[in-house]
């Protein structure tokens, strides 16, 4: 039995670094026609779902994920990497003409722009296939974008045993869903961990009004929930019933790359938490690996 099954993505990610990537006011400036040089290149691999999935691994939990992998050039890599991270691809579906590939344009101070792309579908129809996920003891569902709220619902109930513990992150279209259309899946989750600006967009609030240290939780369903809201180098917010909790982030010496910095924060928050059940001590873990990230090229 696994100690988490993660249900997400699995990505190929194209990173390219160069002096004629410009950028300016936080935008890369790219002219139309042009062709540019990189003067660094990096094949890895990603997702949410994968980045989560290594992380938690890595901290000696035994570990499974659920994500479609295409049959293609790319499949003897991926499956080859878990094995090396020690993740299961047992659960995992093969599929024609599949492809989840992301073109990572990073700065020299770390920042990123990502153009991805995922073959249109989802994986709610041959979910049903896997009785044994059900034997997971806890589980993590990823932002995974291109997937139905309702479907989301579904993978989450049919997961969720009287034991499991439901670690879910919502993706930003997601929370731009009037709240009432979102009690269903907080009914169905242990731990909701999003980042500030999903927070915000889930309240329908401008960031810039919210102090989240003092943060007075609105949205009835989470006041039995974990909430966790994740806030770059400001830190991370933590709510539970009447408590919260605060943790400063951790800085790294030198941030290569921010590529999979919040995937980190969740896979060591998870990680401490199933061995603990300690939220504080679950997002000083969550800090630390995520600076740990930070330092080092790749999303995780």
């Amino acid at each position: 039995m696994y100690d988490l099954i993660c249900v997400g993505n699995i990505a190929i990610d194209l990173y390219y670094k160069g002096e004629s990537l410009t950028n300016k006011d936080g935008r890369f400036q790219l002219a139309i026609g042009g062709k540019y040089h990189s003067d660094y290149f990096y094949e890895g691999i990603g997702g949410g779902g994968y980045n989560v999935a290594v992380g938690v691994a890595k901290h000696g939990l035994k570990t499974a994920i659920f994500s479609r992998i295409g049959n293609n050039n790319f499949k003897e890599t991926i499956l080859n990497k878990l094995k090396q991270k020690n993740v299961s691809s047992e659960f995992c579906q093969f599929e024609e003409n599949y492809n989840i590939i992301s073109s990572i344009l990073l700065t020299e101070t770390g920042e990123r722009t990502i153009i991805s792309y995922d073959t249109p579908g989802h994986m709610v129809k041959k979910f049903f296939l896997h009785d044994d996920l059900k034997k997971a003891k806890n589980v993590y569902v990823s932002s995974l974008t291109n997937v139905s709220l309702e479907d989301k619902i579904k993978i989450i109930t049919y997961l969720k045993g009287d034991q499991t513990l439901t670690f879910v992150n919502l993706s930003i279209v997601d929370c731009k869903r009037e709240p009432e259309v979102l009690y269903k899946i907080f009914d169905s989750l242990d731990v909701l961990i999003i980042n500030a600006h999903e927070y915000c967009e889930m309240i329908k609030k401008p960031y810039e009004e919210i102090d989240f240290k003092n943060l007075e939780l609105t949205l009835p369903y989470l006041k039995n929930r974990i909430l966790i809201i994740t806030d770059a180098e400001k830190g991370s917010f933590g709510y539970f019933k009447n408590e919260k909790y605060f943790q400063e982030a951790v800085k790294p010496k030198k941030i290569v790359d921010t590529t999979g910095g919040g995937d980190a924060y969740t896979a060591g928050f998870i990680a401490q938490y199933l061995k603990s059940k300690d939220i504080k001590s679950s997002m000083k873990l969550g800090a630390k690996y995520a600076a740990e990230k930070l330092s080092r090229i790749g999303a995780n």
